[in-house]
């Protein structure tokens, strides 16, 4: 179908009702479901690979931790702001279903 937006590529159709079914499933939280399951081990192994070329182009090792990583990025932001650099506050992991993700601090 003909895109309405010029420049932006034509639109594909599911070619019928089941194929619009199958593609209704096919969300990004579903995909992102899959981590750390068998089904999701091209996604993670994805990730990880970004996670390594991200680490190489600051410069950082590749086994660099979140919290190593967003400490060197408040550092990084405050030295090419001007300011002056200060430890970050530690910061409370949580598990969750993708693994661990960062707690969000509390206001002061």
């Amino acid at each position: 179908m003909p895109e309405v937006v010029p420049a932006f590529p034509d639109r594909i159709l599911p070619r019928d009702a089941e194929a619009a079914a199958t593609l209704k499933t096919r969300t990004l939280i579903d995909l992102y479901n899959t981590r750390g399951k068998p089904e999701g081990a091209w996604l993670d192994a994805l990730h990880a690979a970004l996670d390594a070329a991200v680490a190489a182009a600051y410069g950082w090792p590749a086994d660099i931790g979140e919290d190593e990583a967003i400490a060197a990025l408040l550092a990084l932001n405050r030295e090419r702001g001007g300011a002056e650099p200060v430890s970050p506050r530690p910061r409370a992991a949580s598990a969750g279903p993708s693994g661990p993700r960062l707690a969000t601090p509390a206001a002061t």
